[in-house]
């Protein structure tokens, strides 16, 4: 049986389609100023591929779930991030931390059931659009500043908040602190953000990267080295909230 599952975040919108536990299609674009302009996309999209969002039982996530009326239900993307994990990883127990654009998750599982949780949704600070603002604040995309940062050293963004934060770096622009020093600095005050906030979560087992940082290879790294231990993602992992929506919908 075909199932649809709907990610819709504040920065991108991901969506898979499955038959039974093998994705068939998934793709990803980014949400814009409307949840419902995003949804009417993946109709869209997806009816091009010859799925009848209509006739397909669906199950829509994350920040815009609540604007995809063609979704039979609802759910939160705590519960699908960790069915999703589970599927692309694996059982057993593991921490699964989620980099959004707005808002970060730490998720522990234990063959994906939810044990315990925690989500910074009051600040963007940690997340992908914080380093989508430092990066325009640089000149530079968010992938070349996060390649940069590997070559850099020694400086700290102090600042908790986004706002302050960019004004910081520019100021550490008009000072003549190289680049690779400032975007070092960048990278290390998300990732510091990021291990702080898990570390009010038990962790256990495995720790994975799902989100749209989940293929940017200094994040990964700087994040391995914090925590102190291997951090396991893959490209697919972008698409964990959607697969656990779409295994959602089975039950339908």
């Amino acid at each position: 049986m075909k199932t649809v599952g709907v990610d819709i975040g504040s920065t991108s919108t991901k969506f898979v389609v499955m038959d039974g536990r093998d994705v068939l299609y998934y793709n990803v674009f980014p949400t814009g100023w409307s949840s419902v302009d995003a949804a009417g996309g993946v109709a869209d999209d997806l009816l091009r591929q010859g799925v009848d969002v209509y006739d397909t039982p669906c199950v829509s996530t994350g920040y815009g779930r609540a604007a995809v009326p063609f979704a039979d239900k609802a759910i939160t993307e705590i519960t699908c991030h960790s069915k999703g994990t589970k599927h692309i990883f694996g059982d057993g127990k593991a921490l699964v931390i989620d980099i959004g654009g707005q808002d970060t998750k730490v998720i522990s599982i234990e063959d994906g059931i939810v044990l315990d949780f925690i989500m910074n949704d009051k600040c963007s600070a940690g997340t992908g659009r914080f380093l989508e603002v430092m990066a325009n604040a640089m000149g530079m995309n968010p992938d070349s500043l996060s390649e940069l940062a590997k070559k850099g050293s020694g400086v700290t963004i102090s600042s908790m908040c986004t706002v302050f934060a960019e004004s910081e770096v520019i100021s550490l622009i008009g000072q003549g602190v190289p680049k690779k020093d400032i975007a070092f600095g960048i990278v290390d005050s998300i990732i510091s953000k990021v291990v702080s906030q898990s570390g009010k979560v038990k962790r256990q087992g495995a720790v994975y990267l799902t989100g749209g940082l989940c293929e940017c290879e200094s994040i990964v790294e700087a994040l391995a080295k914090k925590l102190g231990t291997p951090v396991t993602t893959c490209a697919m992992a972008r698409y964990a909230g959607a697969v656990g929506a779409a295994l959602c919908a089975r039950d339908i």
